[in-house]
């Protein structure tokens, strides 16, 4: 049972992220023939302020 896990700052839409998660589901599906029944995708969305790259937060440097 494939299991793909992302990670991505809150800020996308409902459709966007609905999108990537078929995007990716259809993907596994083809690229090593998972059943279908058996492929999740788990979106984790992580608030800007918790996110820290390059010595800053994502919404520190959104306000720059």
């Amino acid at each position: 049972m494939p299991i793909i896990e992302i990670t991505l700052a809150e800020g996308r839409s409902e459709d966007d992220l609905r999108r990537l998660m078929q995007d990716v589901h259809d993907t596994v599906h083809r690229s090593i023939g998972a059943p279908e029944a058996s492929i999740r995708v788990l979106v984790r969305q992580i608030a800007p302020e918790l996110w820290l790259a390059g010595g800053e937060t994502l919404a520190e440097r959104a306000r720059r």
